[in-house]
């Protein structure tokens, strides 16, 4: 197993987990330390983390019947107990994914870093450039961009 999945926590030893875990640690969506390990202690609270495309596919670029087979993994996730309050999608295919994965029409909840889209009757989407290597290093997304998806989040799930 390679990729973002590879450890068995999503992101875990993954450079896009080296901004997501210590981003959710400084929100209150997780508790303990980020060792890059899945035995690192960390826990994820009022949280989950989930693939739109479960494999790394060829040159990590997924295609469309890739994403299509691994919808039925995020469909069943998505009904998963305790249904999520928020979702925040980490890049354009996430994003498009969930959308389909919740009966949502993507024409009306366009994928644009940062906002915040409250779709009647369904969980809040919380849009956001992916935090991999190449969105980081190419200035896409900062450490600051991101963190500024996860800041008004705690006050819409926790009512804080």
């Amino acid at each position: 197993m390679r990729g973002a999945n590879r450890t068995g926590r999503p992101f875990t030893g993954d450079y896009a987990g080296e901004l997501l875990y210590p981003t959710l640690l400084r929100f209150g969506f997780a508790t303990g330390v980020y060792r890059a390990r899945p035995d690192d202690g960390l826990r994820l609270i009022d949280c989950r983390i989930t693939n739109a495309v479960r494999c790394v596919p060829p040159a990590n670029k997924p295609v469309g019947q890739e994403i299509n087979a691994c919808r039925l993994f995020l469909v069943d996730e998505l009904g998963m107990a305790p249904a999520p309050s928020v979702i925040v999608t980490l890049g354009g295919i996430a994003h498009a994914s969930v959308l389909r994965a919740l009966g949502l029409r993507a024409a009306m909840w366009p994928f644009v870093h940062g906002a915040l889209h409250r779709p009647a009757g369904g969980p809040i989407l919380a849009p956001s450039y992916h935090c991999s290597r190449y969105n980081l290093n190419t200035g896409r997304l900062t450490p600051a961009m991101f963190e500024a998806v996860f800041a008004p989040l705690p006050g819409l799930i926790r009512g804080v």
